[in-house]
């Protein structure tokens, strides 16, 4: 068998040449961070109130598209395709506002996983309300005979782009439960975590080097960074802390230390 080659190690940085442990050096080097601290969670109930509120004012607005619709409503110096698609754009936003406070409550106080159909509906119940916001207006525009053609064309392929804008917008990617929270909470008590602004995932560990690029971190407790959307908690910091029974970023359960 031949001989290990010894290799010249070269910077792409610089160009010029470096040493094996200089890299390694320079890997293990933890960024200094600049740590702020978090928010107050807020009230569950207030974001529920206020979601419930704008849902309200969203059906609201496709009643009203549904007269211009029909004719019963005349919005002045306006023809019917425009004040169509203003009552849409308005349903489509009071949508997606109402479901991110809906989604910030469920993250403040999750809800069991126990009945996995309820906890799915719960958690996206703001879809359900983006599909009675714009199906039953869908299906009149369609069946009306009395509206031209373009207007119905564009009325539809507007009112079906705003279905799903609101659908994407409302559907919950990162759902917490309630069982889920107690376990994470269990397993590191009062014990402070660290997040990034972006990103789903928390870390017990500031000098975990999934952090090394970033400059600002986030520190607070396991509820606060939930409340946040950071649901699952870094397997690396998992597995130095020997933490187990809790999500972690790779969307598993965390039985044993790796």
């Amino acid at each position: 068998m031949a001989d290990k080659k010894e290799h010249k190690i070269v910077s792409a940085d610089t160009g010029e040449e470096t040493s094996v442990e200089a890299v390694e050096a320079a890997n293990k080097e933890a960024k200094e961070h600049k740590i702020k601290e978090a928010a107050p969670v807020g009230n569950a109930t207030a974001y529920r109130a206020g979601a419930i509120g704008l849902w309200v004012l969203a059906i609201v607005f496709e009643v009203l598209a549904i007269l211009t619709l029909l004719g019963k409503l005349n919005v002045r110096f306006l023809p019917t395709l425009w004040g169509l698609i203003i009552f849409i754009v308005l349903d489509l936003a009071c949508v997606i506002i109402g479901s991110q406070l809906w989604k910030k409550a469920n993250h403040i106080k999750p809800a069991s996983e126990k009945n996995k159909v309820l906890f799915w509906l719960w958690n996206n119940m703001g879809v359900i309300v983006a599909c009675v916001a714009f199906f039953p207006l869908i299906i009149l525009i369609l069946t009306n005979k009395e509206i031209d053609k373009k207007t119905k064309v564009i009325a539809v392929i507007v009112a079906i782009i705003a279905l799903l804008i609101g659908g994407a917008a409302s559907f919950d990617y990162n759902p917490v439960s309630q069982e889920q929270l107690i376990a994470a909470e269990e397993a590191l008590g009062d014990e402070n975590v660290y997040w990034t602004q972006f990103g789903g995932v928390y870390h017990t560990h500031e000098d975990c080097y999934h952090l090394n690029r970033t400059d600002t971190l986030i520190t607070g407790t396991v509820e606060q960074a939930v409340a946040k959307n950071k649901t699952r908690l870094c397997k690396n910091c998992a597995n130095l802390d020997g933490i187990t029974g809790v999500v972690t970023d790779d969307a598993a359960v965390v039985d044993s230390q790796e």
